[in-house]
């Protein structure tokens, strides 16, 4: 087997440099390419951070998306606090190794994993020292940037979605239910789908009006997303996903709804009334024209 292990966070094009190595060496050797993860993630267990932790995908998101680039199988380990004292060489001996039947491990260029991770031995001197072929990925830089987890979570939080898709190697998606809202878009004749997401530690981009893709009863549609507090009708005391549909005016509460952010567009803006609400909202529908 070859093997490859990580958090995956988002499957960027980084974590696909990997994949698709990983992928190609297992065909060469005439085997199967396996990709460990874990979940939950670390921080959440280990609680470093866990109130602002936010993901980039869902475990399912990152086993479908793992798996569409070829990986034959995909294997999730439950991450414990007993777990996490593992350090790397007992952590590639016990599980890469001797559960999962590796010859060959594929390593990122910082995977470090293992109690102890900031100590003399790294999981490529510790795979060698156990009999492993290491095969080490250099790391994917864009625009002198390096490509990370990180990274991507910072420039959603900047609403710099364009740059995220980027460094994702596709468009930033959110998934969840489209449930009912105060109906203050239909009085003004731009109807909006509420989304409620599926998974709350979801990042959101930042507060602001973005253009999006979105997918409803089984068909592609061309958005205006809003999230914020909509502060113009007096906003509701928390976060909101509403996306005006274009050319889409059917009741869909309670079904699956899927956005793809495609660009920015503006700030979430205050308005003096519902009329210059409207016109403004006009001008958005128009980016699909003109971004």
């Amino acid at each position: 087997m070859v093997v490859t292990t990580g958090f995956f966070d988002g499957v960027h094009i980084g974590h696909r440099l990997v994949i698709e190595t990983l992928v190609s060496a297992a065909r060469e050797r005439g085997t199967q390419s396996v990709a460990v993860t874990f979940w939950p993630h670390p921080r959440t267990v280990l609680q470093d951070g866990a109130r602002t932790l936010r993901l980039l995908s869902t475990l399912e998101e990152k086993k479908e998306m793992l798996l569409s680039l070829g990986v034959d199988k995909v294997e999730v380990l439950e991450f414990t606090r007993e777990f996490s004292t593992l350090d790397a060489r007992t952590y590639l001996e016990k599980y890469v190794r001797d559960r999962f039947g590796a010859s060959t491990v594929v390593l990122g260029y910082d995977n470090r994993f293992g109690s102890g991770t900031a100590g003399i031995e790294d999981p490529a001197s510790a795979a060698g020292i156990l009999g492993l072929e290491v095969l080490r990925i250099a790391p994917v830089v864009r625009s002198g940037v390096t490509v990370s987890s990180t990274g991507i979570r910072r420039a959603l939080s900047d609403g710099r979605v364009g740059e995220a898709a980027g460094m994702l190697g596709y468009g930033y998606t959110l998934k969840g239910v489209v449930v009912a809202g105060r109906r203050m878009g239909r009085s003004m004749g731009f109807p909006t789908a509420n989304m409620q997401l599926y998974e709350p530690l979801k990042l959101l981009p930042a507060n602001g009006v973005y253009k999006t893709e979105v997918e409803v009863l089984g068909r592609r549609f061309r958005g205006i997303t809003n999230i914020g507090l909509r502060p113009t009708v007096g906003g509701s005391g928390g976060l909101t996903i509403e996306t005006n549909i274009l050319g889409f005016d059917e009741q869909i509460y309670g079904l699956d709804i899927r956005l793809t952010f495609i660009d920015r567009i503006r700030d979430e803006i205050k308005f003096n009334s519902l009329d210059l609400l409207g016109k403004q909202i006009t001008k958005d529908r128009q980016s699909w024209e003109t971004i």
